[in-house]
């Protein structure tokens, strides 16, 4: 069974489309048509979703650069550039977050410094990006040239698991929210992990390789992320395997079971010793995409979205509850801008990108009315503006309870998860990601 769009979401598609490719640079897409003036790794990988589906194939050709541009900067131990920009081109995104910039510089791109803490979803992101453009272009080529890099990219990753527990440890501020305190095995960052095995082993194959061990690797991250993140009956942790194999783990888990008992949706993170009791929305919802979660703890997980009101006003809040100062989980550099008060930016605001992850979600599950419902209130959400006499903004997020756009207009990711959004309403299924087994 498929359920048509809207014809509001038909026309949100057309503008998102627009907007999408309107943001094309010569090095590639660039983050929004009013800030974020750079090639993105995370923004653009999680926007070829959208752009190898529009309709004009400039879309598929600015993916394919924004690739060409990554590739070419990516750093001396492997790490792809957090974002690679024009020089001597004021961004007032940068100015925000207390970035510098290269003013003056004769090049025709550099790599921004924007003081960020460091992120490891560049390199993540990068491999997933590689293995959806290559499954939706098939250009076999270009998948062999670019194999070194995921190779160096990949090994980088490995790097950062400093335990060798099999899963990433990271620092606060390191993943898409680099502006709030996620940590050490943060469950996003890890959900990617898991997929990022997967692709490689679907790279790999296509390119006359086995794939076995990256599949195995990606079987064990799934078990560990269960075994940490996960508290209830859906997934019991074997106490017997992590005393003798990862020691460190049992007065955690221990404590998440006695104090939590059980929880529908997977941890945000979990330390050395301590732990974190709330709904990462993204985290979630790439478990269920990428086929992380199982049918029932996909179940649970978007039953708690709706019973929680994360999709309300609009779908969906980037985490919930959020944190207060005062909290564990609070710290003061939140305040900087204002951005990361309770209800706003990573705290709980809400985000159109996010929608279009959400809906997709609900697509591989199978709820496929509810889908066609969230996408037209999510085509309602882009269609917002804060300027009189302007519509479809495609802002950057939105208030978390007055549901009021906020931060910079013409975001490329808000109308690229748009665009594979409608797709996967009106395929009924989701573009590369089936819904049996995550895979095509």
């Amino acid at each position: 069974m498929t359920l048509q769009p809207t014809a509001l979401a038909d026309t949100a598609r057309v503008q998102a489309e627009q907007t999408v490719l309107g943001n094309g640079s010569p090095i590639g897409l660039l983050g929004s048509s009013t800030a974020y003036k750079q090639v993105w790794a995370r923004d653009s990988m999680i926007c070829s979703l959208g752009l190898m589906l529009c309709g004009d194939p400039e879309g598929q050709q600015i993916a394919r650069q924004s690739i060409r541009t990554l590739a070419a900067y990516q750093s001396r131990l492997g790490n792809i550039p957090h974002n690679v920009g024009f020089t001597g081109i004021p961004d007032p995104a940068l100015f925000a977050h207390g970035g510098a910039l290269h003013v003056g510089e004769q090049a025709p791109t550099v790599v921004v410094d924007s003081a960020h803490a460091g992120c490891i979803d560049n390199s993540l992101w990068f491999i997933i990006g590689n293995y959806y453009v290559y499954q939706t272009d098939g250009d076999r080529d270009r998948l062999q040239a670019l194999w070194p890099h995921l190779q160096r990219a990949y090994l980088w990753l490995e790097y950062q698991d400093s335990n060798e527990c099999g899963l990433l440890e990271v620092h606060e501020a390191m993943d898409w929210a680099d502006l709030f305190a996620n940590r050490y095995n943060s469950l996003w960052p890890n959900a990617l992990w898991f997929a990022a095995q997967r692709c490689m082993a679907a790279i790999s194959g296509a390119l006359g390789g086995d794939g076995a061990s990256y599949l195995a690797r990606a079987e064990d991250i799934r078990f560990k992320i269960n075994t940490l993140l996960w508290v209830g009956p859906e997934v019991q942790p074997d106490l017997t395997w992590i005393e003798q194999h990862r020691k460190e783990w049992l007065y955690p888990v221990r404590l998440t079971q006695t104090v939590l008992q059980e929880r529908p949706y997977y941890l945000p993170y979990m330390g050395f010793r301590e732990y974190s009791d709330r709904f990462d929305t993204f985290g979630n919802l790439v478990a269920v995409l990428f086929g992380l979660a199982n049918e029932t703890q996909t179940a649970r997980i978007l039953d708690y979205i709706d019973s929680a009101g994360i999709n309300e006003p609009w779908p969906v809040k980037a985490i919930y509850p959020p944190v207060q100062p005062g909290e564990r989980d609070w710290r003061e550099y939140y305040r900087l801008r204002n951005l990361n008060l309770p209800h706003q930016y990573h705290n709980g605001g809400l985000w159109p990108f996010l929608g279009g992850f959400y809906v997709a979600a609900l697509v591989k599950a199978g709820r496929l009315e509810q889908a066609a419902a969230q996408l037209g209130r999510l085509a309602q959400m882009n269609r917002l503006s804060r300027t009189p006499g302007l519509e479809w903004d495609f802002n950057e997020w939105h208030h978390g309870v007055s549901g009021r756009p906020s931060g910079f207009r013409g975001q490329s990711w808000s109308a690229a998860m748009f665009i594979y959004a409608h797709a996967c309403v009106q395929r009924g299924a989701c573009p590369v990601f089936s819904a049996a087994g995550g895979w095509t």
